[in-house]
């Protein structure tokens, strides 16, 4: 009887530390060993890159007063009223990039910002332009993508996801810049994408891109009304790079097909007011088309020893089209604008810095600094102001140790209504005179 019972209880043993053995304490290393492989994703996997920057500054505006009025010319982070200190971002970037093979294979990245940039890169809107809308806890995920490669002739490449613009001389990382500031280009210019893009190098010289998007800086296809179908953006870039490698002319189109959910600065104008309450019944229609085109450039003259760096960046933009309501509105906005920026770099750890921009339209559909937002029974002319605004911008920068950057940044504003006065009682004209201090420490 004891002998049976004692053959019982080692057959329960032994079933018992078979379940458990991979799952509980007692289970041996070479069995936990095979869990971990089945179910363990590799932090340290060959190829894969984590990249960054740390970017803190000082900020100070001449202009305005501690609450309310702000530099409409601006980015967001740029137009606080006297002193502020900013974090404006922490980048962390996660990449897995495809080898210089010629063969199919894959990649990723994955970009996240963190700071007040990112708040304002959520959302540029005129509305939110002021201190109290600064935050530095906002997250923004500026790049999620899968990256691809078919052995097509030298290598065909595809973007699957969400990616930064085509467009622009300028990009959001702000130590990747000539200047601390944001130009009035950038805040005129589409931010990113959420669709496919592919690029071909046909030789040294010339390269190429084509993509389908949902729209400028949307999740969503480029359409805000109910009624106007299923919009998409269209995306055509051509480079052209010197034989010398010393040069190179980029030229960049997009052309959405819907009314585009821009959420760039006044994107309520861009958008063609739909988000207005007498656009969003049953019986409204919106039919509209955006085209842009942007042209940049970058000179390194060989007499000056590479030490010199001279660019320029051109923009030409155009929405029409109609929205019909309780006041049937034709729509025609044109945005243009040209900038010109130089860099010289004086030893190792010094360089100068400078930028000088227009930007420009027929009315304030875009710049938003005259003239109100359309609403329901408004006067249908209520953008016939054009637009001129100005910004030169002069920056220093100083290399003192490895993977550190300190700016130092003068800037001036002037032009079309730029800025609320005191106690926002009228508007100026400027100038508007800005200063700040930037640190950069990256990885």
């Amino acid at each position: 009887m004891i002998k049976n019972i004692t053959t019982i209880l080692g057959v329960l043993v032994a079933v018992a530390s078979l379940s458990l053995a991979d799952s509980a304490p007692e289970a041996s290393a070479q069995d936990t060993k095979k869990m971990v492989q089945n179910n363990f994703v590799e932090t340290a996997q060959k190829g894969i890159k984590l990249s960054g920057y740390v970017d803190a500054g000082y900020s100070y505006n001449f202009t305005g007063d501690a609450c309310c009025s702000n530099v409409g010319a601006r980015f967001g982070s740029d137009t606080a009223q006297r002193g502020d200190f900013n974090l404006y971002a922490v980048k962390i970037a996660l990449e897995k990039a495809l080898t210089s093979e010629n063969k199919g294979q894959a990649g990723f990245r994955a970009d996240v910002m963190i700071g007040e940039d990112a708040s304002y890169f959520i959302n540029r809107s005129a509305e939110q332009l002021s201190n109290t809308n600064n935050n530095s806890n906002s997250l923004f995920l500026e790049q999620a993508y899968v990256s691809i490669r078919a052995p097509v002739g030298n290598g065909w490449d595809f973007k699957v996801g969400k990616f930064v613009s085509i467009l622009g001389y300028e990009v959001m990382e702000r130590p990747a810049n000539m200047n601390t500031t944001f130009g009035l280009l950038f805040n005129v210019m589409p931010l990113y994408y959420t669709g496919v893009l592919s690029s071909y190098k046909f030789d040294d010289y010339l390269d190429a891109k084509l993509g389908v998007v949902n729209g400028s800086n949307s999740d969503n296809n480029t359409t805000t009304n109910p009624n106007a179908g299923d919009g998409v953006a269209l995306l055509a870039a051509l480079n052209v790079t010197a034989p010398s490698g010393n040069a190179n002319w980029s030229n960049n189109f997009q052309y959405s097909t819907g009314n585009d959910n821009n959420t760039s600065v006044s994107s309520q104008n861009t958008s063609l007011a739909t988000s207005a309450a007498s656009f969003n019944n049953v019986n409204s229609a919106v039919s509209a088309y955006t085209l842009i085109y942007n042209s940049w450039g970058n000179w390194a003259p060989k007499f000056a020893g590479d030490k010199l760096l001279i660019a320029f960046n051109a923009l030409l933009g155009n929405t029409s089209g109609s929205a019909q309501g309780p006041i049937a509105r034709n729509i025609n906005s044109t945005w243009y604008g040209a900038g010109a920026y130089a860099k010289y770099q004086f030893n190792d750890w010094f360089s100068l810095c400078s930028r000088g921009e227009y930007l420009g339209g027929n009315n304030s559909a875009v710049t938003g600094n005259n003239g109100a937002p359309f609403t329901p029974g408004a006067n249908p002319s209520a953008y016939a102001t054009g637009e001129s605004n100005w910004e030169y911008t002069i920056t220093a920068g100083f290399n003192v140790i490895d993977n550190l950057l300190i700016r130092t940044e003068y800037r001036l504003d002037w032009g079309s209504s730029i800025y609320n006065t005191r106690n926002n009682t009228s508007t100026s004209d400027g100038p508007a005179h800005y200063a700040g201090a930037e640190v950069v420490y990256s990885f």
